[in-house]
């Protein structure tokens, strides 16, 4: 009986996946089309007939004789980069290509006067209490580091103040040094090429640049 009841489980298992397999298949929706009714699909550059070689360019590439006949010039340098940013799309459209540039340049933050390192602490003392006998109030003794048993007469950041400080200080028969405190700054430049016959633009196109300067580069 068992076996009988298996046999025909099997059949009906056979019967409906032959059913399935004829008639399930015909009545699949057809697949949706590729693109709306009336809308071209899309294409390949390389699928059209000729292949990729036959598209036309916007432009006629630069020949090696254009590339030889370009002037090249480096402008700046610009305080920030934001100033450099708003120059460079200011200068894009009138050049035939331009990049930014970064380098760092070191400049003066500042004018020390002082009395040279004294032998020892003493002496240095002595010649402290020498300046204020003649009147001298705006000084320190350096009492530790490379510059010990220096007397320092102050840091300007006007060197015409420096050099009125090392005056007053040598007309009371002293002899007082003075040294430019330097230090290492960024600096932005701007490098463009212009064709051969085209005039440098940045003066029109830059108004506020009196303090920038431009140099002629070789082109790369």
């Amino acid at each position: 009986m068992f076996l009988r009841a298996l046999f025909l489980l099997l059949l009906a298992l056979n019967i409906g996946s032959a059913a399935w397999l004829l008639f399930g298949r015909a009545g699949r929706a057809p697949a949706a089309p590729p693109s709306d009714p009336g809308v071209a699909s899309l294409m390949l550059l390389s699928e059209r007939d000729g292949s990729a070689n036959d598209a036309e360019l916007a432009a006629a590439p630069e020949t090696a004789a254009d590339l030889a006949s370009d002037r090249c010039r480096t402008l700046g340098p610009f305080p920030t980069q934001a100033d450099m940013h708003a120059a460079m799309a200011a200068l894009t459209p009138a050049t035939k290509r331009i990049r930014q540039r970064e380098s760092r340049t070191t400049q003066a933050r500042g004018y020390w006067v002082y009395l040279p390192a004294m032998p020892n602490r003493e002496q240095a003392l002595a010649t402290a209490r020498n300046l204020s006998g003649k009147g001298v109030r705006d000084y320190y003794v350096v009492t530790a580091g490379e510059q010990q048993n220096t007397i320092s007469l102050g840091l300007f950041r006007d060197p015409a103040n420096a050099e009125r400080r090392s005056a007053e200080i040598t007309a009371l028969g002293f002899t007082p040094r003075t040294q430019v405190r330097t230090e290492e700054v960024p600096a932005y430049w701007l490098d463009y090429a212009l064709a051969e016959d085209a005039a440098a633009p940045w003066r029109e196109l830059l108004p506020r640049s009196a303090d920038l300067g431009e140099q002629e580069i070789p082109c790369r």
